[in-house]
């Protein structure tokens, strides 16, 4: 058993569940109240980010049953090419979040409160220390 990549799946499929329940429920707070001249604009823009975040909810779905996939099946080719390439998406994911708080509005600990690419980058950190262990 590669227990970082079990911890890489057990992660994402957490995040999967907080995300798409407890996050929802969050971006429902911004959901526009009326609709007075332009306001079907701000429920359109408003729809357009509730729709980002479950594309995101979508991908630690995703990657997260890859990874169990991986860990409990033979169905899956080449583990460590596909491992790698997780490792990378994930990297990503947290570099992105490092740069778009960098280039916003500062507030105090931003970057403690807004700790998600910390998270990013442990699951990253996990596959690949999981695909040395293969």
């Amino acid at each position: 058993m590669n227990i970082p990549i079990l911890i890489a799946a057990t992660l994402s499929g957490l995040a999967f569940l907080l995300h798409t329940f407890e996050g929802d429920r969050e971006v429902k707070m911004f959901k526009p109240a009326g609709v007075q001249n332009d306001g079907y604009k701000m429920v359109e823009i408003w729809t357009m980010i509730r729709c980002g975040w479950h594309l995101i909810s979508f991908d630690l779905l995703a990657t997260s049953t890859l990874l169990f996939l991986i860990l409990f099946t033979n169905i899956i080719i080449h583990e460590p090419f596909l491992l790698t390439l997780l490792g990378i998406y994930y990297i990503g994911y947290g570099t992105v979040f490092l740069i778009t708080i960098a280039i916003s509005k500062p507030f105090p600990w931003n970057y403690l409160r807004l700790w998600q690419w910390i998270f990013f980058y442990t699951i990253g950190g996990l596959i690949f220390w999981g695909i040395h262990l293969m």
